[in-house]
């Protein structure tokens, strides 16, 4: 499983996003931006976090470290906003972390021209996992020293919502129209060449792993074990499709 570390002091809420993240301090000096798992989406969003994100990382695409954090809800008593009160209510016992990355600017395709090779690599990776938050309205992309990081994965992988449709997903194109990294996109085929291949059961197995068994049995599965094994058919059965759901290099 990922590293796990407890949540000491509850900093501040984050309001870009609509499931109220906020910044905690942990006990291993570490800042993080958590992800609850009650919020809206409840856990399904967390899984989500952690496969995309542990999976991008494996294709060498920049992640912020994730953890396992253990939040106790006392830790929101001393807090003013009654939703973030509840929602701390509703979020006791194992969370998501991410590593906070001080100064890091958020991305503006005018001042921060990305590299066609690595702006494909990005675009494939979503497409695979049917990313549909990396608009230009809402990027999900940081500037930290001059490189970019990819974050908030909580709506990808929406076959999981309904998983008696799953199958039908595994041939879905993927709309890259509104991709922010679109217009620098293009070279799709040599990303697709390059990355599918990495894609191997094994490794979606030792990505899945990683997710704790709690977040995987919250719905639908009766067991963690059988929960993996169908993210791990699903995912494989689509990157060996990738013809279905390939965006053009002039998608934008």
């Amino acid at each position: 499983m990922l590293r796990q570390v407890t949540a000491i002091r509850y900093v501040t809420p984050l309001r870009e996003g609509g499931s109220l993240p906020g910044v905690v301090e942990a006990d291993d000096l570490g800042t993080y931006v958590a992800k609850f798992r009650g919020a809206g989406q409840g856990p399904k969003a967390l899984v989500a976090e952690v496969i995309c994100g542990e999976l991008a990382r494996r294709l060498e695409l920049r992640v912020p470290s994730l953890v396992v954090l253990d939040i106790d809800p006392v830790i929101g008593r001393a807090e003013p906003d009654q939703e973030v009160q509840e929602l701390l209510r509703n979020s006791g016992g194992a969370n998501l972390g991410m590593d906070f990355l001080p100064g890091a600017l958020g991305f503006d395709p005018v001042a921060h021209p990305v590299d066609p090779t690595l702006a494909s690599r990005v675009l494939w990776f979503d497409a695979y996992v049917q990313n549909v938050d990396r608009s230009w309205r809402n990027p999900n992309l940081l500037i930290w020293h001059r490189d970019l990081w990819l974050i908030d994965h909580g709506a990808a992988l929406y076959f999981h919502h309904n998983w008696p449709r799953a199958e039908a997903a595994v041939h879905r194109p993927y709309r890259a129209e509104d991709h922010v990294l679109a217009p620098y996109a293009d070279r799709m085929a040599e990303a697709d060449a390059e990355l599918a291949p990495l894609i191997t059961p094994e490794l979606l197995a030792e990505v899945l792993a990683l997710v704790p068994p709690e977040w995987l049995t919250a719905a639908d599965f009766d067991s963690a074990d059988a929960a993996r094994e169908a993210y791990v058919a699903h995912l494989s059965q689509r990157v060996a499709r990738s013809v279905d759901w390939l965006p053009a290099g002039d998608a934008a």
